[in-house]
């Protein structure tokens, strides 16, 4: 890959993974209550499921999913229920590091498999394949667009994870932890409103 396409990447990674979406404001929120270790598997698999949502896509299964409608319906519901739940786990913690609805943060496992049904995340992987794999070596530049694109992510991940420790002390207080969760907790679920806006 060029210099300047692999720059272009990178800048692309940055930008789109930096700003407001589903995985973020959950890593905010994970950050704010339960810290910046306890969070550390849920970048990971922010990163990895990102990295292996880009192999699918980029490896045909955008295609698939076009080619078959009801199949892409049926991921749109099981991405906006997935998004509900865990927007009702965040809304609903109690107490830091303890919440009861939500004892602890996403696992690796969960992290990665809700990026396979978060719509900024397709947004994104659709995009990147589309601009960044090369028609001369598509085998190859797919597989290097994912593993830069998951890297790339990762500061963006740890900055938002680190903005919830920043407001940690503030979130002492029972009642703006409460606030707080709810706020996120209707955020990750609004987040799907772009998604109803496209229709079947």
């Amino acid at each position: 890959m060029p210099t300047d396409t692999l720059l272009a990447l990178l800048v692309f990674a940055a930008v789109s993974s930096i700003t407001p979406g589903p995985s973020n404001f959950m890593l905010l929120a994970s950050g704010a209550n339960f810290g910046f270790r306890r969070t550390v598997p849920q970048i990971l698999g922010i990163s990895a499921g990102f990295g292996s949502l880009l192999l699918g896509v980029g490896l045909g299964l955008g295609a698939v999913l076009t080619a078959i409608p009801a199949l892409h319906l049926a991921l749109k519901f099981a991405g906006a229920g997935y998004l509900l739940v865990l927007a009702w786990r965040i809304g609903s913690a109690r107490a830091i590091g303890a919440g009861a609805a939500v004892p602890k943060p996403l696992t690796f496992a969960e992290a990665a498999a809700f990026q396979w049904v978060n719509p900024k995340a397709w947004v994104a992987a659709v995009s990147a394949m589309a601009v960044y794999v090369s028609a001369t070596a598509p085998f190859v530049s797919v597989i290097l667009v994912s593993a830069v694109f998951a890297l790339a992510i990762l500061p963006s991940l740890a900055a938002w994870t680190g903005c919830g420790l920043v407001i940690r002390d503030l979130l002492s207080d029972a009642r703006r932890l409460r606030l707080f969760n709810l706020s996120m907790g209707a955020l990750l679920a609004a987040t799907l409103w772009p998604l109803l806006l496209q229709g079947p």
